[in-house]
């Protein structure tokens, strides 16, 4: 027989009963909505990420068809003047040179890999400006493992020609340097051909938008920059970027 205690228990437990499960349910239903905003938020990030590869990757992708057709004539004068030693040699080189650029599909790469395409490059336009073209490559040493954009040197050379050796005659001087400065790298190309300040804003063109704008995905919590030089002794274009290493990624 229920003492007076215990079926005053029962009745306290029945009682209870249906809000203990409202508040169950309430729980699991917070606790889901929390669960689908999570996914929701971890699915909108893999979207962007996406978003900023494959964006990335179309940027990496833009060439300047100028080069690519001068290129190719060179080589058909070579075909022509039966120079077979210089055409064979040229094919190679440009052979190298599409290869690395197609292939090259990570967001970043090594300053010594990126200087592998620029001298593939250099190769050939000394083909075609033979003893006019002059140039030089100064780097840090510290710096060969410090990860860069693709094409960001290359970029500033291939400018360097179609802005400036390619419309004034005479020897053409070309100095690149890269050095480490506290917690930053600094590339800065180096032309003999001055450009007139009307002539800067045509010169940045989407070349080095493209670049300004992939230095900024690459390292988005650092500072970089772009900048023209120009004086009386030459033009000149400086990057700067956070000082990261391969191995530190």
């Amino acid at each position: 027989m229920l003492t007076v205690d215990t079926f005053s228990l029962y009745i306290m437990i029945a009682s209870l009963a249906p809000l203990l499960g409202a508040f169950t349910l309430l729980f699991l239903f917070i606790f889901e909505k929390r669960i689908d905003l999570l996914e929701n938020q971890k699915r909108e990030i893999a979207l962007e990420r996406e978003l900023q590869t494959a964006l990335y990757n179309q940027l990496n992708q833009e060439i300047q068809p100028h080069f690519f057709f001068n290129t190719l004539n060179s080589i058909l004068s070579l075909a022509r003047l039966d120079r077979k030693t210089e055409l064979i040699q040229s094919i190679e080189t440009l052979s190298k040179l599409l290869k690395f650029k197609y292939q090259t599909n990570n967001t970043f790469i090594t300053v010594d890999e990126e200087l592998t395409y620029v001298n593939y490059y250099l190769e050939i336009q000394k083909i075609r400006f033979r003893d006019r073209l002059h140039y030089e490559i100064s780097i840090d040493p510290d710096v060969y493992e410090a990860i860069t954009i693709p094409f960001l040197i290359q970029t500033f050379i291939e400018n360097a020609f179609k802005h400036s050796f390619e419309k004034y005659i005479g020897e053409a001087f070309l100095k690149t340097t890269i050095k480490k400065k506290g917690k930053a790298v600094h590339i800065t190309v180096w032309n003999s051909s001055p450009n007139s300040s009307e002539e800067l804003p045509h010169v940045s063109g989407l070349g080095l938008e493209n670049i300004t704008k992939r230095l900024d995905l690459l390292f988005p919590t650092g500072q970089t920059s772009v900048q023209l030089i120009n004086s009386d002794e030459g033009s000149s274009v400086l990057a700067i970027f956070p000082f990261v290493l391969k191995s530190e990624i």
